[in-house]
């Protein structure tokens, strides 16, 4: 029979794996290509670029060109254990992409998702992204404005996440591998 957990482990465990969905999001929002594959077993396929970190951060660096920014809000976590090592979840998301081919948008986007627990830290071993609905802005370009200058003016693009290391890092490189 499956080891259970107790009370205390299932909150404790339950926040560990919640966080995996946060840090998911804040290393996505800048392109830290080494801490989205960090959050998956080490195992983990990613389809035709194989298994592994290496795979990982192949088809991160891969998909995340296609856009620019990517804001992604994280909310309605559900976790439901296996045993004291795996774990499922649904996770919402609602988006804010520069997307290069259809402008800014936005989406509401579910997460089916599959967790191992290696080493003693709750990993990703399999998500799946679902859209439920894009919108795009029409006319409005947001990120077409001036700089907002903040805190002078409180409209206009401002410097995130165009200041952060690792998003500057992504883009002064052109994503191949060799």
């Amino acid at each position: 029979m499956a080891e259970e957990l107790s009370p205390l482990d299932r909150v404790i465990a339950t926040e560990e794996i919640r966080r995996l969905a946060y840090r998911y999001s804040d290393a996505l929002d800048r392109r830290d290509i080494d801490a989205l594959s960090a959050l998956y077993r080490p195992d983990a396929r990613f389809g035709a670029h194989g298994e592994g970190p290496d795979a990982a951060r192949a088809f991160f660096d891969e998909s995340l060109r296609e856009i620019g920014i990517a804001v992604v809000l994280v909310a309605n976590h559900l976790v439901e254990f296996e045993d004291a090592d795996n774990a499922t979840g649904s996770v919402w998301a609602h988006g804010f992409i520069d997307d290069h081919d259809e402008g800014f948008i936005q989406q509401l986007i579910k997460y089916d998702d599959r967790y191992v627990r290696v080493g003693g830290e709750w990993r990703f071993t399999r998500r799946r992204h679902f859209l439920w609905l894009g919108w795009r802005h029409g006319d409005t370009a947001p990120l077409a404005q001036p700089a907002a200058d903040w805190p002078e003016r409180q409209v206009g693009v401002g410097s995130m996440p165009y200041g952060e290391a690792s998003w500057q890092a992504f883009w002064s490189t052109d994503g191949s591998t060799s």
